[in-house]
């Protein structure tokens, strides 16, 4: 399974980005080989439809599980037809929301935001 969160920093030791289509990497992490890697959102910087881009992004990369607080409906949409599933995030580190995930601790991100819309909003 290949686990995907919107991460702040490349490293392994940052914290989950409270924004999902702005986050400036999403990590990716592959739970059969333990591999993580980096990508850079190339939509973080976009006018708009920065959660529509990051979410094909996802998809491309082959997520089948994303970890998140918050999530755009455009951006769910995207993911919801890949098959993507996902998941909302506790406050704290990527570690600690992997683990957290394993042990079944995550419910599934029902509150879908109607999305920013290139409004840079303050996120709470």
């Amino acid at each position: 399974m290949r686990i995907a969160i919107p991460v702040d920093q490349n490293t392994k030791n940052t914290d989950v980005c409270i924004s999902f289509g702005r986050a400036p990497y999403f990590m990716f992490f592959n739970t059969e080989t333990k591999e993580t890697i980096f990508v850079k959102n190339e939509a973080a910087d976009s006018q708009g439809g920065a959660g529509i881009k990051a979410a094909q992004t996802l998809v491309d990369e082959g997520a089948d599980v994303l970890l998140t607080p918050r999530c755009g409906e455009n951006a769910a949409v995207v993911l919801q037809k890949a098959k993507v599933k996902i998941y909302k995030t506790l406050s704290g580190s990527v570690q600690d929301n992997l683990v957290a995930f394993e042990n079944g601790k995550l419910e599934t991100l029902d509150e879908i935001h109607p999305g920013f819309h290139g409004h840079q909003e303050e996120q709470k």
